[in-house]
């Protein structure tokens, strides 16, 4: 079994660190519905990808981003003790589509299986 890199820990740490202060010290209502999906961090952990999904359209995704950038100071100073890296990543908002997609698939799976009506077997049936 293969061993977490570094880069994978410090990602989660800064994950639930992020979460943590998502919930109890921001109070941007632009941030209230944003769920953090995930932490992609560089080889040599100078840069980390946060992926984030929120429900809403594109408005809501453009005002979560700025949401996001605003508060991005804080975020730094705020997780910068807690990891105990010799230089602080630079952070990187990103939403995550792969709900998105994953909600596509689910609507198109949804109409073939309403075209074909009930006569032929699911996948649960096997």
């Amino acid at each position: 079994m293969k061993a977490f890199s570094r880069s994978d820990r410090v990602g989660s740490l800064i994950l639930k660190h992020l979460s943590l202060i998502l919930k109890k010290h921001i109070s941007d209502p632009r941030l209230e519905m944003a769920t953090l999906t995930g932490v992609k961090m560089s080889a040599d952990l100078k840069h980390a990808r946060i992926y984030f999904c929120i429900t809403g359209g594109e408005n809501k995704i453009k005002q979560a981003q700025e949401g996001f950038e605003r508060a991005l100071g804080f975020i730094r100073r705020a997780i910068a003790p807690e990891l105990g890296l010799r230089y602080m990543p630079k952070l990187t908002f990103i939403y995550d589509e792969s709900f998105d997609y994953g909600a596509r698939i689910d609507r198109v799976l949804s109409s073939l299986n309403i075209e074909h009506g009930e006569n032929h077997p699911s996948v649960d049936a096997e």
